[in-house]
């Protein structure tokens, strides 16, 4: 692209690039932080396919609205891209669609296997983080178009959207639909329901977060804790991943002289890897260490209700909350990522940061885990609120971490440029002392509200 148009390499032009494409990022981060909570509860009590349909709408208008804009420039100024940004943040953009993705797939498992469902949906991601760059440079040389690559990714939309309408089952039930509206009529009858209270309560753009710390019937210390830290090192967790992909182009060009070639083998590679660690290793741990035993537990079940022990037979069958094959796998993520930027900031050539990436993509199984672990916190009809409310702190993460750690890069790149990837090992060590206070097994005790009721 830039051999047919000079122009990209003046620094002015990619210097009004990069603050359009700020300016972007900012509106579809902003906007669909405070959409995505909305569109989790609404989930919860009207279902998921089309919910899962509108976040698909807002990126089918972007797409519309950026070919129009480099089709007829002389009709549709390129500002119109704001628009299209916009129209993308209202529906809720990539982060209202992944929160519907783990709804959905938390719909259709067991806790169990939450985990290993939901690291395939990363594996499937960082699979497109993998191909998609080769993929969008191969097509538009032979097409000698880069909007070739729009109009594909156009009809991509396009075609997802007609299927989540006319295909995709519904993963809800009606009658759990039911139960979550009636939960909610009942939340709303017991508060207080005055204009005032109303309109301060929509107005409250943090509202969505009162899930991170229930209260009431059926919850404890225990599980307040182990929500807010969870969703802390989620939090922090992927405003690394979003804040560090432009620094890490960066700094290998300036440290190791790497090109777009080098820089799209490392992309690719390591995404490579990840997927290998999610789609194989994960759900390999998982039943070595977590199926084969609950099939015993089973057993055990079985055998302590033939012989009178109801209780034992519940006790042995029980996965409630986070389980301690999470948490291990969580933290062991969570040290690898540390040894992974700790090596970064080490690498004195550009093999061993290779290889330092290819370590770190065994982390990429945290990310998962720990969604998993927050939704097995809840009763299944709070699901898309927590997640939902887990979107919005990651749509604020989207707008903050890339100009926290790019705006860290930009001051210490004359004098010591290492120090984002000091910064991010310790904020990964950080992450994984945290994760030791998050205890295993702190789920909302449905029974007790129940029997309070």
């Amino acid at each position: 692209m830039f051999a047919n148009n000079p122009q990209c390499r003046i620094p002015e032009v990619q210097a009004l690039a990069t603050e359009f494409t700020l300016y972007m990022s900012l509106l579809t981060g902003i906007l669909s932080a405070a959409i995505c909570p909305k569109i989790g509860a609404l989930s919860d009590r009207y279902g998921r396919k089309y919910l899962l349909a509108f976040a698909v709408v807002g990126g089918l208008c972007a797409e519309i609205v950026t070919i129009l804009a480099a089709t007829y420039p002389d009709t549709v100024h390129y500002q119109w891209i704001l628009f299209g940004s916009v129209l993308d943040g209202l529906c809720g953009s990539f982060t209202s669609a992944m929160a519907m993705t783990h709804s959905y797939g938390a719909d259709v498992t067991t806790p169990a296997t939450r985990g290993v469902a939901f690291g395939y949906i990363s594996g499937a991601l960082f699979g497109g983080i993998a191909l998609g760059p080769l993929l969008a440079a191969f097509i538009s040389k032979v097409t000698g178009s880069i909007l070739s690559v729009f109009w594909i990714a156009f009809f991509c939309h396009l075609i997802v959207l007609l299927y989540h309408l006319f295909i995709l089952p519904e993963s809800l039930s009606h009658k759990r639909q039911v139960a979550a509206r009636t939960r909610y009529e009942l939340e709303l009858s017991t508060a207080d329901g005055s204009p005032a209270t109303y309109a301060a309560r929509a107005a409250n753009f943090l509202a969505p977060l009162k899930i991170l710390f229930p209260t009431g019937a059926g919850t404890s210390p225990h599980l307040r804790a182990n929500l807010v830290l969870l969703a802390s090192i989620n939090t922090l967790l992927f405003g690394t991943a979003i804040g560090t992909g432009s620094v890490l182009v960066y700094y290998t060009n300036f440290r190791f002289d790497w090109g777009d070639f080098e820089t799209q083998m490392f992309v690719g590679l390591t995404s490579a890897f990840r997927v290998v660690v999610l789609v194989t290793i994960l759900p390999l741990v998982t039943y070595v260490f977590r199926t084969r035993y609950q099939k015993r537990a089973r057993r055990r079940s079985a055998e302590a209700a033939i012989n009178g022990d109801i209780d034992a037979a519940i006790e042995d069958t029980r996965t409630p909350g986070a389980d301690t094959l999470d948490l291990v796998l969580i933290r062991g993520a969570l040290i690898l990522e540390t040894l992974c930027h700790a090596g970064y900031a080490s690498a004195q050539h550009g093999g061993l940061f290779f290889a330092f990436g290819i370590l770190g993509a065994g982390g990429s199984i945290a990310l998962p885990l720990l969604q998993s672990a927050l939704s097995k916190h809840v009763g299944a009809d709070r699901v898309g609120q927590l997640l939902g409310a887990m979107a919005l702190l990651n749509g604020l993460a989207r707008v903050v971490f890339p100009a926290v750690f790019g705006g860290l890069y930009s001051l210490t790149v004359g004098r010591f440029p290492q120090a984002v990837f000091v910064v991010l090992a310790v904020t990964f060590g950080g992450m994984g002392v945290l994760s030791w206070f998050v205890r295993p097994h702190g789920e909302l005790s449905l029974s007790r509200v129940r029997g309070e009721k």
